[in-house]
């Protein structure tokens, strides 16, 4: 399996007891929606290495308590604590309407109300307090705030965001 065709569900935190669970760390607003999986993809030496889930069960609001089949001491967990979870993109549930997974949306068109076509995005910047869309317009870089007020309408089918952004802030960059 290759990354670019997962999705990141989060990070194996700790060891949970000495039979080898671990701690996995979400990161979702739906946790639950985790907590019957089959297998995870593991990234170990910068390749995605399947483990098959014994048993699992949420432990407090956004961790999920796991035994896999062949970790079966602490040794064996201690050397996946760190080790980032993948899953196929396939096992996302669909949204709809203008809610959107931001690798969904590179390569969409923005527009915005009152200027019309401001460019293609790039990429979702996500580690700053509130994520940007980074927007490439005629070889210059656009960031606007990934606000839901501002997000008029998500058009998958014609892969195109509709914003109304504030005044001033697409034209303080051209």
């Amino acid at each position: 399996m290759r990354k670019e065709d997962c999705f990141y569900l989060g990070k194996i935190a700790k060891k949970f007891s000495f039979k080898g669970e671990v701690l996995i760390y979400l990161d979702t607003d739906e946790p639950e929606l985790y907590e019957n999986m089959e297998s995870v993809f593991v990234e170990l030496n910068n390749h995605l290495v399947p483990f098959f889930i014994e048993h699992s069960l949420l432990h407090k609001n956004d961790l999920l308590r796991v035994r896999f089949e062949d970790v079966k001491n602490e040794q064996e967990a201690d050397e996946l604590v760190g080790a980032e979870v993948y899953l196929p993109l396939k096992m996302l549930p669909k949204l709809t309407g203008n809610k959107f997974y931001f690798h969904e949306v590179i390569g969409f068109t923005v527009t915005d109300q009152r200027l019309g076509k401001v460019g293609t995005i790039q990429k979702i910047l996500d580690n700053t307090a509130q994520p940007l869309f980074q927007i490439e317009h005629e070889g210059q870089e656009i960031l606007i705030p990934m606000v839901d007020h501002f997000i008029i309408k998500v058009d998958r089918s014609a892969k195109n965001i509709l914003l109304d952004v504030p005044e001033g802030l697409i034209e303080m960059y051209l």
